[in-house]
């Protein structure tokens, strides 16, 4: 079973679901270790088609068991293989014990890992730790991590790569960097977030064949969305639809130097469907801000009134792209924030408010890492190392949803699960990928969307964008504004 699966659990959810699974419905633990081992040496095969060389690294508790039945599994099949033992083998108890007897008994020596040469091996297996890892990796372990980062060879690591904390996505000191991870039971949520995505690889699945509604004790907080689950509910429009039914965005920001964050925000929200979409900025240059995008309607705006004859046309307003931190910015969110309209609040706005936080229930504030350090009063490292809490915590003090942008994006809202967008690709850490998704929920708000839908869509459809751009002509060098001709494309999916 490879298709990945929409629940994302921790690690000590997996263990209920283990000792339930054993308790409860009468799976033996041995019977779970074989067909974990099993799933593991089947995709082994299928993902490295001319691999002869096996080297398995295996710890001292039952992810090691898994790693001594795909050991088995290969010595049967014919594969030249060695079995590196690291930690003490006496420590090995139950299942994981029994699984080192019977490969023991094919002549298969486990050999205690020391500073063996990995680099022939035609791929490595990490069977050292499995969900239990709590802190720092240390001694042997940390040096068995080394080793095996530096062969340079492919590795495959069973459930998730060793020191990576399964919660939370976090590495404390060092971890293996997988080029594939299978992971059993149930998929663990820090394998798509934090520092998930760098040390995983491809992410693929097997529930070993359990009975799904032994998932129905687990309660379900964080949750994968994608563009193909999600793009059904954009439907095709009634051919005597006009302009006016599709939504009016109002873009606000625009400072002097950063005229092209508020000029991106507005394209994409025209690609992403709205029927129209306004400019608020600064006057100095707002008869050329258009130029290239004639399209956008711009408006120089200073005062109050101006901002309202804005306001009383618009179905949302998204603040705060190029807006700055002067006096006119500060005005001009202060406008937004009084005008009763939905709003999508991002960058220097995020900023501002940070200087004076409030809550609102109807609004969609969208932090990177660093913005929502600011928000919360925290470091960028504490945000990091538990993004999940972070997004919750933005929820309860700030209201409305939260997107905490990055890889694995989430979304934080006031009911519901965390949703956990893992597209996207590192291409797009570059200027401007933050606006484009600013004006794609604001179009979907101005759509008619409800504002979790909305920005739901928006997320998905930013990272489809982005992924669909990097697989046309690569990761490097991708630049905000090559993902606008396929939002367009990923708004019409019929």
């Amino acid at each position: 079973m490879s298709v990945l699966p929409f629940p994302l659990y921790t690690s000590e959810q997996i263990r209920q679901l283990d000792r339930h699974v054993i308790d409860k419905l009468g799976i033996s633990g041995t019977v779970l270790m074989e067909r974990a081992g099993t799933a593991a040496f089947v995709e082994l095969q299928k993902r490295w088609v001319k691999a002869k060389r096996i080297a398995i690294i295996c710890g001292a508790g039952n992810n090691a068991g898994d790693g001594f039945v795909l050991a088995r599994l290969a010595k049967e099949a014919g594969y030249s293989l060695r079995v590196l033992q690291v930690g003490d083998p006496s420590r090995l108890q139950g299942d994981a014990f029994s699984a080192a007897q019977r490969l023991q008994s094919m002549d298969v020596v486990l050999e205690p890992l020391t500073t063996q040469d990995l680099s022939e091996d035609d791929v490595i297996v990490d069977a050292l730790f499995g969900t239990g890892l709590k802190g720092e990796t240390s001694g042997d372990y940390a040096a068995a991590i080394q080793l095996i980062n530096q062969a340079q060879r492919p590795v495959f690591s069973l459930d998730i790569p060793s020191g990576l904390e399964a919660s939370n996505g976090v590495v404390f000191g060092n971890a293996v960097h997988a080029n594939c991870t299978i992971s059993f039971l149930g998929l663990k949520r820090g394998l798509f977030t934090g520092d998930g995505p760098d040390y995983a690889g491809a992410v693929v699945f097997h529930d070993l064949s359990i009975p799904t509604e032994a998932y129905q004790q687990l309660p379900v907080e964080v949750e994968r969305i994608d563009y193909p689950r999600l793009k059904s509910l954009i439907k095709p429009r009634p051919r005597t639809v006009h302009k006016g039914d599709c939504g009016h965005v109002l873009i606000v920001g625009g400072e002097q130097g950063f005229t092209g964050a508020a000029r991106m925000a507005g394209e994409a929200a025209l690609r992403c469907g709205a029927g129209l979409v306004s400019i608020a900025t600064r006057h100095s240059h707002a008869a050329v801000l258009n130029v290239s995008r004639p399209e956008l309607m711009v408006h120089g705006v200073d005062t109050e009134a101006e901002f309202q004859r804005l306001v009383d046309r618009a179905d949302v307003i998204a603040v705060g792209p190029g807006l700055g931190q002067l006096d006119w910015g500060k005005r001009l969110l202060q406008y937004a924030l009084d005008s009763g309209l939905p709003l999508v609040v991002d960058a220097d706005a995020l900023n501002l408010l940070a200087q004076q936080p409030q809550q609102r229930d109807h609004w969609v504030l969208t932090p990177h890492t660093a913005e929502a350090a600011r928000l919360l009063g925290r470091a960028n490292q504490e945000v990091h190392r538990n993004r999940f809490a972070a997004a919750q915590d933005l929820q309860k003090q700030f209201g409305g949803l939260v997107v905490l942008k990055g890889a694995g994006t989430l979304i934080a809202a006031a009911q519901g699960p965390l949703l956990l967008c893992n597209d996207g690709n590192p291409g797009m850490a570059s200027g401007g990928m933050g606006d484009i998704l600013t004006g794609a929920i604001a179009s979907f708000v101005a759509q008619g969307f409800g504002l979790l839908q909305a920005t739901q869509l928006g997320v998905v459809t930013h990272a489809a964008a982005g992924d669909a751009a990097a697989k046309a002509a690569g990761e490097r060098g991708l630049l905000a504004t090559d993902l606008m001709s396929w939002l367009r494309r990923l708004v019409n999916p019929l």
